[in-house]
């Protein structure tokens, strides 16, 4: 399984800090689609089958109409797989004819430009040969993790959380669990702000990993622009076994 967080297109600089989340899952499916329609790469765009969308803030959803513009008329059509509380904010709240086009009631030669499915928290479906059950976890507004697995190597993508329980139960079950990517988003100094947010902090990332019981490769993704030289210095700090500090761009294979 091959999994890459996906760079937008800005130039050829890639600054550290994450703006927006993207996950490709080899080169078929993508985990939330902040930077999905800004990759330079049309063709690699073009790829992307199916769009697992965690929630609906805005840098997990901010260039999906974008992405949908770059690939309408491909067949089949992408489908964006999300919980109903999603998928009624992108109704009302994107596709409505005002801030976007409605692309989901839109057909060309009788086929939609974007097809829908509803995920439903607790239950595993498969696409394109991987596994996935989407997990409830602890944010502000509704929101999954996911857990991937292609029958050899399972990876976490735990999604925007504060502490949480049932995602960490459901994968240390896993004998071939390789990697968790777990959200680091503020310091330590502002633990009062990621309680109100539920969000994590470097101490808290610590508490979650412990939770899993077990060692493996944990990659710590969506540190805020503005402090993220500050939840670095801290993360490194903890000194956790397997620790990595997540990269735009960079394949993980597992």
């Amino acid at each position: 399984m091959n999994i890459t967080l996906a760079p937008p297109a800005i130039g050829s600089a890639v600054p550290p800090p994450h703006f927006l989340t993207t996950y490709l899952i080899n080169d078929t499916l993508a985990v939330d689609a902040g930077s999905l329609g800004l990759l330079a790469d049309l063709g690699r765009q073009q790829r992307v089958r199916h769009v697992l969308i965690s929630h609906s803030h805005i840098d997990h959803i901010a260039s999906l109409p974008i992405f949908l513009e770059n690939v309408v008329g491909e067949v089949p059509p992408v489908t964006i797989h999300a919980t109903a509380p999603v998928l009624e904010c992108l109704q009302k709240d994107i596709f409505n004819d005002r801030v976007w086009p409605d692309f989901i009631a839109l057909r060309r030669d009788g086929e939609p430009f974007v097809k829908l499915a509803t995920i439903h928290p607790g239950k595993t479906f498969a696409l394109d040969g991987v596994r996935i059950t989407a997990v409830a976890v602890n944010h502000v507004v509704p929101t999954c993790g996911f857990i991937v697995d292609d029958g050899t190597a399972a990876a976490v993508i735990a999604g925007d959380t504060g502490p949480t329980e049932e995602i960490w139960e459901r994968a240390g079950g896993l004998p071939h669990l390789k990697a968790v990517f777990l959200e680091a988003t503020f310091p330590d100094a502002m633990s009062g702000l990621a309680e109100i947010a539920k969000h994590l902090t470097p101490a808290t990332f610590a508490a979650e990993v412990r939770k899993l019981k077990k060692q493996v490769t944990i990659i710590a993704v969506h540190l805020k622009a503005r402090v993220y030289g500050q939840i670095v210095k801290e993360l490194e700090a903890l000194r956790l076994p397997g620790l990595e500090i997540s990269q735009y761009g960079r394949p993980y294979v597992f």
